[in-house]
Formats: structure tokens, C-alpha cells, sequence
């Protein structure tokens, strides 16, 4: 299981190569992709600029009404997804786009409403459309891996009561490693992985303990925290590796497996 980051915009084709690379090994690979960052590009292209909500705890995360959900899908299947299976198809990788809506691969349960503050005022939103995954189906996936093919897969997830719902990509590539069983999960983004100090790269947690992981996740801020948190439920669920590195690299993917980045270990000590 491979997740690349949305933020890294062309980067994400510096791990095709990797993939095809273990393609051709033997290996069965799946792809998940985010797209926040292309899809507030064209939220502002549109001129609707993305907005966002600050929880009472003071977390923040996009507001998905439902324009919004309708620009952050449009972003993640219209702009960041065909370049991507374009990139491995040519590589003579057969991949295949999905989201978490096609054959009913991610379920979600919207958000309730909930006391926030958005656009300078503390409200109560009710229109937010996003959620929290709370079910995957691996069937689809796992009968195009027994094809011989690579998925290519991001939000959104399904609320049957609702419809489509932005769910966090990162949850997402941790859910769908955890249902498939996978022996890998690489977490791809714009960072080395966990820094103890954000604005210097030689403070990289290298190794990063099972029976210290609460206190890691009390260093990482922003998107860290949730990548962190994803990645260590998927650890502690089973997949044997699991690794946050830094995607910008040539062979992003090779380079975390032989040890780069932030490694999730058993035990107390780094």
C-alpha cells in the first residue's frame, strides 16, 4: 500500500517508477492518493477560495459543504488522478482509477453538527459533508490485484444516508492497508517524516517505538498529527511496516523500504 500525498503535485510521479519496479517483482501494489492541494488551486480558479472550520479543540480542517465537496472531488478524479494512472500506464503499469464510492469500497458516517469557528465566526455547521470511515469492502480491490492490476484509489467514501462524503486520505490508505491485510504501508508526502522541530530536517525521528507513541503524537502538529495517528492504527492493527517518508526523493518508494524516513517499530526504545 502506497499513499501519496496530494501536496506533492508532479513528485507523485517519482514513485511511479518504484511501483513498477515491484510490479515487475511480483509484488501486488496498491496506490491511494489525496488531492487537497490541487483541488484548493481549483477552488480559487472557480472563485470559491476553500474554507475551514477550527474545532473548540482547536483542530482544523476543511469545510465541505456541498460546493466544496463538488470542487474537492472534481480536484482529486479530474486532475490528480489521470495524470497518476497515466504516469504508471505508460510505464506498462495496468492501472485502474477508483474512488471509495465504486462498488461500495469505503463507507462513512457523516460528522454531526458541531460549534465551530468558520470565517472568523463560532457557529453551529450542519452542512458539512464530511466523515469518518467506518467500514471497507476489499472485493473490488482485491479482484483487480488477482487480475493483475494496480489500483489507483482516493476519496470520497459513501454515506448511504447521505452520499458522497470527504474523508481524510491518510485514514483512508490506513483503513484500506488494514482490511487488505498488506505487509506494507508507505505514506508519501512533502516532509522526511516526523520532525521534532518542523523547520529542521536532521530532527527526523528515524525509528519510532510502538510504547512511545503518544508521546510523538504530542510533537507532530497540523497534518502530521493525522498522518501519525494512521499510521500507528495501522501498526498497531497488524501491517508489519509501515513508513512516513519523504516523496520528493528519486526513488521515494525504494528509499523507504530500505529505511528512510520514519519507521513504526515494536517496543520502547528508538
Amino acid at each position: 500500500m502506497i499513499k501519496v500525498g496530494g501536496s506533492l503535485g508532479d513528485d507523485m510521479s517519482r514513485a511511479c517508477a518504484d511501483i513498477r519496479d515491484l510490479v515487475l517483482s511480483g509484488a501486488s501494489v496498491v496506490v491511494v492518493h489525496g488531492g487537497g492541494a490541487e483541488s484548493d488551486k481549483l477552488a480559487l480558479e472557480l472563485g470559491r477560495p476553500p474554507r475551514y472550520l477550527t474545532s473548540t479543540k482547536g483542530r482544523r480542517s476543511r469545510y465541505t459543504d456541498s460546493l466544496a465537496l463538488d470542487v474537492l472531488t472534481l480536484g482529486m478524479l479530474g486532475r490528480v488522478k489521470p495524470p497518476l494512472t497515466v504516469s504508471l500506464l505508460g510505464m506498462g503499469v495496468r492501472a485502474v482509477g477508483l474512488s471509495g464510492i465504486d462498488g461500495g469500497l469505503v463507507t462513512a458516517r457523516r460528522n454531526p453538527p458541531a460549534r465551530v469557528v468558520v470565517d472568523g465566526e463560532e457557529r453551529v455547521v450542519r452542512d458539512d459533508l464530511a466523515g469518518r470511515i467506518v467500514s471497507v469492502d476489499p472485493t473490488l480491490v482485491r479482484t483487480l490485484l488477482d487480475a493483475g492490476f494496480v489500483p489507483v484509489v482516493s476519496p470520497p467514501a459513501l454515506d448511504p444516508a447521505v452520499g458522497p462524503l470527504n474523508v481524510d486520505a491518510d485514514r483512508f490508505a490506513a483503513e484500506l492497508a488494514m482490511s487488505l491485510g498488506a505487509d506494507w504501508l508507505i505514506i508519501l508526502s512533502n516532509v522526511p517524516g516526523l520532525l521534532l522541530d518542523a523547520a529542521d530536517p536532521s530532527s527526523l525521528v528515524t525509528r519510532l517505538p510502538s510504547g512511545r507513541f503518544e508521546e510523538y503524537l504530542d510533537v507532530a502538529g497540523g497534518r502530521m498529527k493525522v498522518k501519525l495517528r494512521s499510521a500507528g492504527d495501522a501498526h498497531r492493527a497488524g501491517v508489519p511496516h509501515v513508513v512516513l517518508a519523504d516523496g520528493r526523493s528519486d526513488s521515494p518508494v525504494h528509499a523507504a523500504r530500505a529505511g528512510a524516513g520514519t519507521t513504526f517499530v515494536e517496543g520502547d526504545v528508538q
